[in-house]
């Protein structure tokens, strides 16, 4: 079956997906804009996404999803790869540039997910100080704790629904281990049962208005507004930025010292709209070579 330019094949409860390009499962997996994908030895990811338990691998080709049919594809696996988006034309853009060409080559495959807004306010709430393997454990175990076991007998269980963790006490919450965010996590909670903002509200917004609708959430500062706008797909000309990706922007580009303020007006002006594609190129390529891992004297 063709959709959309992909070749389907279902077949003893995996999907063959053909004809997918730019994309590569360590790229897209290991950029730090998500936390539920565990890489096997043999280099397939095992993952949860939307209460679904699947297994992926990619032979550079075609895609493999375990535990998927076509209309999975249709309903679940399209959107979240970004498989309607062409990263070639996206490429092909940010390559005028010299820095950004040299940061493609690392990152080539990259995508960005479209994610569960829930799941990312709560994930990158959890984020902030914190790092990649712990924040990983850390939903997992708030899944355990609250959410819903997807198969009997298994270990994988769903991020729990905003009902699910608003319901959860404090002391609950506080077995997950998340140390200070704990009390932002209960109280984000009880503030997005109430209603007050929601996905479709944040999307009508402006970019810099919804960034400060999201500040107003306990524990989500600048950059973690910025990480759950772009990861969740409802933003794309943000820049996340760190105390790493400001100095790889001030090695990389500006050659000096510079404010938050210059590094997203900068970025605002150099990359436009793909701004926050161009983040996770630079992100992913800083990561792997160590630019601007090291502190300043």
């Amino acid at each position: 079956m063709n959709y959309k330019g992909y070749m389907l094949e279902e077949k003893g409860g995996c999907l063959r997906v053909g004809n997918v390009k730019d994309f590569d499962l360590t790229h897209i997996f290991e950029c730090g804009q998500c936390f539920r994908w565990i890489k096997q030895p043999d280099g397939s990811y095992r993952g949860i996404v939307n209460g679904r338990a699947a297994r992926v691998s990619f032979d550079g080709e075609t895609l493999y999803i375990e535990n998927s049919g076509i209309q999975d594809f249709m309903d679940i696996w399209f959107d979240y790869f970004d498989l309607g988006t062409d990263y070639s034309r996206i490429k092909a853009v940010l390559e005028r540039d010299e820095v950004m060409r040299e940061a493609i080559k690392t990152g080539y495959g990259i995508r960005l997910l479209r994610q569960d807004f829930w799941e990312m306010l709560i994930s990158f709430i959890i984020s902030a100080n914190n790092m990649i393997p712990r924040i990983m454990k850390t939903v997992d175990t708030l899944s355990m704790l609250k959410g819903d076991c997807i198969e009997a007998g298994s270990s994988s269980y769903s991020f729990p629904g905003i009902e699910q963790l608003s319901a959860a006490s404090l002391e609950e919450i506080q077995q997950c281990r998340a140390g200070f965010r704990c009390k932002y996590i209960y109280q984000t909670a009880q503030l997005m049962k109430a209603g007050n903002i929601t996905r479709d509200r944040l999307m009508e917004m402006k970019t810099e208005a919804a960034r400060k609708e999201l500040m107003t959430f306990p524990g989500v500062g600048p950059k973690v507004a910025d990480c759950i706008l772009l990861f969740s797909g409802l933003k794309f000309d943000v820049f996340p930025t760190d105390v790493w990706v400001k100095r790889v922007m001030e090695e990389l580009y500006l050659k000096r010292e510079a404010s938050l303020k210059e590094i997203q007006q900068y970025a605002g002006d150099n990359f436009g709209a793909l701004t926050g594609y161009a983040q996770q190129y630079l992100f992913y390529h800083a990561r792997l070579n160590r630019i601007g891992m090291s502190p300043r004297k």
